[in-house]
Parts: structure tokens; sequence; C-alpha cells
């Protein structure tokens, strides 16, 4: 693996961050940037082999692989969903009927998603067979809410049983969604929150089959700032919520191409910082 000084291959990022650095944007656009560099030909073209194939018994076994047909496939998801469903909003509980159900495709549409973890013990539950309850968190950052839908897996099969609006303050990672909104907005907030130096590993642009490591300082964050959505974040809780800590773990991932990007952020005197990065 190659090590080397971060600021001379400035473009191994430009796949993360082709439009810019999006942070102190004065205009609302109407879909979070970071989608405006994702294809989602591949999305549609899955979604669509999805639902022309009956869903394997076998994807009841990992959560992740029930989620992607639940949501591609309109039959399948009404089949997954104890109606009449509860809703709860603010205190009250009201009920949806099957044939009031509208087809929700959550991120499959927008051709990526995020996870957050707090270590890598809790982010190995994705390939846990053993999990049996798990909530697809739709986090709302403009509006201060998050819509939580929760799964059981029940007789082998994985259900929607119920979904939950709450306010964003009441989450397990309200700490680092309040410090996360801002730092994807304010971009002097954001230097102001990186390590002395963010440590970087990612492909090598000289050899597709090396990694390369480096280094990412204050001074030249603007060069590398990778675009994150600021608008809607999604996260799945596996097995039952944790407590914060003081570690998060937050990762991007394309719905059906290789995107991937990981961000390691520690809190450190109260204070959220961008410890590393990899791609």
């Amino acid at each position: 693996m190659k090590r080397f000084f971060i600021a001379i291959f400035a473009t191994v990022l430009i796949m993360f961050s082709c439009t810019g650095n999006k942070a102190n944007q004065t205009e609302e656009v109407p879909a979070d940037s970071v989608a405006d560099s994702i294809d989602t030909t591949d999305v549609d073209s899955m979604e669509m082999l999805i639902t022309e194939t009956p869903m394997p018994r076998a994807a009841d076994a990992m959560f992740d692989d029930f989620l992607f047909n639940f949501l591609a496939n309109k039959k399948l998801q009404k089949e997954r969903i104890v109606f009449p469903l509860r809703v709860t909003e603010n205190g009250k509980t009201t009920t949806v009927e099957k044939a009031n159900w509208k087809m929700e495709h959550l991120f499959m549409r927008q051709g990526y998603y995020t996870l957050l973890f707090n270590d890598d013990k809790q982010m190995q539950l994705m390939k846990d067979t053993a999990v049996s309850e798990a909530v697809v968190e739709k986090i709302l950052l403009s509006k201060n809410q998050v819509k939580n839908y929760v799964f059981q897996r029940i007789k082998g099969a994985w259900l929607l049983l119920e979904i939950r609006v709450t306010p964003l303050q009441a989450d397990a990672n309200s700490s680092f969604l309040s410090f996360y909104r801002r730092f994807v907005t304010d971009s002097a907030f954001q230097v102001k929150s990186l390590s002395e130096t963010v440590d970087f590993v990612g492909p090598d642009p000289d050899d597709d089959f090396n990694m390369m490591e480096g280094v990412i300082t204050p001074d030249t964050w603007e060069a590398f700032a990778p675009t994150l959505p600021h608008k809607t974040l999604y996260n799945i809780i596996y097995g039952k919520p944790q407590p914060e800590g003081k570690q998060k773990i937050y990762l991007l991932r394309g719905v059906a191409n290789g995107l991937e990007m990981e961000l390691r952020f520690r809190k450190e005197g109260g204070k959220w910082l961008l410890k590393k990065m990899m791609t």
C-alpha cells in the first residue's frame, strides 16, 4: 500500500465531489446535491429485475436482502406489511388500510443510502443472520424529524409492523445528527470540525488493484471535501438501538453501483471531529 502527501492527488476524490463542495449554499435545491452525480439507470434496471423475480426464501436471512426486495416489489411490499398499519406521530396513533397504502421506495429512487454505526462491532450486525428486528430511519434534517419504519422477523419472514414519527432530538444519534446538519451546510464549521490530520485511504489511480494512504490537513480540505446529503439521510438500525457513544461511522453507499465512502468521526472535548475518510 502506497503512502504519499495527499495534496498531490486531489483528483482521487473528484468522483465524490464533481459538483464541488456544497457547504454554505444560499438556495434550497430540489434534492440532495450528492444525487446530482448519481446515474439512477442501474437502479431502475435493478428494480425491474427484482419486481419480475420472486423473492427467494433465503432473502429473509439477512435484513438488507429482504429490504431491497421490499422496496422494489409492490406485490411483496403489501404482503409484508401488517395491516391495518399503525402510524404514530405526536402521541397520536392512526392506521393505514391495505387499500390506501402507497408504494414506499425510500432510498431506492435516489440511488444511494447512508448508514450510521457506533463502531465496527455494530457495523458487523449488517451480516448477522441472528438479527430479528430492524428499524429503517428516514431522517429529515430540514424538518427536525425522523420517520421510523419498524420491522420484525416473525416465523422466518420480515414484516413491517409500525411507523413512528419522532423529533430528531429523540433519536439515538441526535448529537451527531445535529452536528452533521451544520457540518454539511457551513464550510467554516466543517474545517473547524476536522482533526489536525484526517487519515485517507482510497484506490490508487495508477493501479486498479492497489490502495493508497495519506493524510488531509485542514488547509487542503477544500480540494477533497466530498459532496454529502444535506436534507435527507437514511439509517438502518440492526437489532436493538444502542446509546450514541463517542465514535460514529458514517457510510454512503450506492444502491446499484460500486459507490462507497466511509467517514469516521470521534467526539473529543464535547466536539465531533472527522478523523478518517475511506473511499
